[in-house]
């Protein structure tokens, strides 16, 4: 606040509009659980998204690299990487085609995400965003990833809301 004029405004404010990452979260999203299909081993699953995810800027494809270099496991050069804007990377790595990302590129890419949508649901009811994993055409598995709530936030929520403050979550999450 660098003047009186715009403390007297503040004195008016009913409603704060809060970002949400960074913000009220740590700031450092992270995989917090991992859901297979048909068999794949969580590791594979992992080591081959990993893979792929590394050529990405993307902080939740940095939250799966982490993931598996957390577990020691070994990443290998993708053979191929697009990352459409707004819905996920694809690519190839040892000769198997991945497709990452939202329920939009799944079902823009003909993969079916049926078996797995419970699951998905349930991770999202959690706080966590459910990125989907598919390898040759299959739905392959699910990687949760969650931004953990800073520890000052719920008292400083409370604090707003005694003071008679209505706070609005603005986040880009489901």
């Amino acid at each position: 606040i660098k003047n009186a004029e715009a403390l007297e405004r503040m004195e008016k404010v009913d409603t704060l509009v809060i970002d949400k990452t960074g913000t009220l979260t740590e700031g450092r999203p992270s995989v917090v659980a991992i859901k297979t299909a048909y068999g794949i081993a969580e590791s594979e699953l992992l080591r081959l998204a990993a893979s792929l995810e590394r050529s990405s800027e993307h902080p939740l494809a940095a939250a799966i690299v982490r993931a598996a270099h957390d577990r020691a496991i070994a990443l290998v050069q993708p053979s191929s990487f697009d990352s459409p804007v707004g819905k996920g990377v694809v690519g190839e790595v040892e000769g198997r085609k991945l497709v990452i990302g939202n329920q939009r590129i799944m079902s823009e890419g003909g993969i079916d995400t049926t078996s797995l949508s419970a699951a998905a649901d349930d991770m999202r009811k959690d706080g966590a965003t459910a990125i989907f994993v598919a390898i040759d055409g299959k739905a392959a598995g699910i990687i949760a990833i969650a931004d953990p709530v800073k520890a000052t936030t719920p008292s400083a929520i409370s604090a707003l809301k005694d003071a008679g403050i209505r706070v609005v979550m603005l986040t880009g999450d489901n």
